[in-house]
This record gives structure tokens, C-alpha cells and sequence, in this order.
């Protein structure tokens, strides 16, 4: 039987037509996905995240990426589900939702760094600095790997030529950071499309921004 409920799989429709409607993934790019226990919930493959059918979202092993056989639609789990699998493997707990997305500035920034450096303290939502997994191709394993290395200990990593990850606690929670990464990374394009070295945070910083956050539950992405 299937581990989600019909809660579930309203939020992650709702989630994916928030993602769809923040520009954040051109045509069909993108997915985001849900775990429950063993399994993850996922948006299909193809799909336009705008428009999504909630019984249409695939119900997926994360040991072996099978479909559940109760999956009663002609859906298919998205061509990401292996990259989806390694960063729920990679995550810490609590970590319960994905978005993966093309957005503009993230992409860009993928293609000019190694890692989006702290330039504003919102960074702390993602641990750090924001490491930039090296290119390839789309839907493979060698994919999978190379995102699930980039986010040890950080819950973002932006996909060389091709465009970002973030884990969050829900769909809600996991699209707001989606945003916010979003937010950070253009700050960093713009500060050095400007042509000067921008002043960046330290560690002492980034852990001052932690302490500010604990101290007052401070929510950098709700």
C-alpha cells in the first residue's frame, strides 16, 4: 500500500504549482518529491508542474527506485528520481522534501563558481556555502553522485550547467528556500557583474547568524 496520504500529495501538487508559477523552471524542467519512511513521493516525468493531478504523482522505493504497484496512472516518475534518491540519502533528518529546479540566477552562478560564497547571512539557511556539483548528464547516476557529495552537511548544491537543489523539512518549506537560494545567488551575480570584489561573511559571521537565529527562532525560510 501506498505511504502517502491524500495530504501529501495535495501539498506536493501544491508545492510544484508554486514552483511553476515562481519562473523558477522553464517548460517542463524540475521536480520535487516527499519522503515518507522508505519511499518518496515524486512529481511525473514530463510533467507541467502548473497543472499536476495529485493521483498522478508516483509513489517510489528509494532503496531500488520501483514504482509502487498500486500506481494506477500512466504517469512516470520523473528522469531525476536517482538524483531525488541520492540527496534523500545525503540529507540529514527531518529532510523530507526536494525541489529541484533551473532557475536563472542559480544556473548561471553553476557556471562561473565552484561554490556560491556566503555574501548574505540568509546563506545560513543552507549550512554554508553553497557547493556547485561538477556537470553531468541529466538523469544518471554519475549525476545522483555528484549532488548527494555536494550536499554533505549542507542542504543546497547548485548543479553545474544546469541548475539547483535544495531539501526541506516539507514541500512548503522546501520551495521557500528554493526562493531564497534563488534570492542569494542573484545578489552574488550582480555584486560581481559590477566588476568589484564583493565583501563576503566569515565563519565567526555565518555562526553569529546561527546563534541570532536560535536565540530569537528567527525564520530565514519559514
Amino acid at each position: 500500500m501506498t505511504a502517502f496520504t491524500d495530504s501529501d500529495r495535495a501539498a506536493l501538487a501544491d508545492a510544484a504549482r508554486t514552483i511553476d508559477e515562481s519562473g523558477m523552471v522553464p517548460g517542463a524542467a524540475g521536480n520535487l518529491s516527499l519522503r515518507r519512511g522508505d519511499r518518496m513521493l515524486i512529481t511525473p516525468r514530463g510533467a507541467d508542474l502548473g497543472k499536476i493531478d495529485p493521483l498522478d504523482l508516483v509513489d517510489v522505493s528509494l532503496a531500488d527506485g520501483s514504482t509502487s504497484p498500486d500506481h494506477d496512472r500512466d504517469s512516470r516518475a520523473s528522469s531525476e528520481s536517482a538524483l531525488h534518491r541520492a540527496v534523500y540519502a545525503a540529507a540529514g533528518e527531518g529532510e523530507d522534501a526536494v525541489v529541484h529546479t533551473h532557475a536563472h540566477y542559480a544556473t548561471v552562478v553553476g557556471t562561473l563558481v565552484d561554490e556560491l560564497p556566503p555574501i548574505h547571512y540568509a546563506i545560513a539557511a543552507f549550512g554554508g556555502a553553497v557547493r556547485v556539483a561538477p556537470y553531468e548528464t541529466f538523469g544518471t547516476p554519475a549525476l545522483a553522485d555528484a549532488v548527494g557529495a555536494a550536499l554533505q552537511d549542507r542542504t543546497a548544491a547548485l548543479m553545474s550547467n544546469h541548475g539547483a537543489v535544495v531539501t526541506g523539512r516539507d514541500p512548503r518549506q522546501a520551495v521557500a528556500k528554493a526562493i531564497t537560494l534563488e534570492w542569494v545567488a542573484s545578489v552574488y551575480y550582480h555584486a560581481i557583474a559590477s566588476g568589484r570584489e564583493p565583501r563576503l561573511l566569515d565563519a565567526d559571521d555565518l555562526a553569529a547568524v546561527v546563534e541570532q537565529i536560535k536565540a530569537i527562532d528567527y525564520k530565514i525560510a519559514a
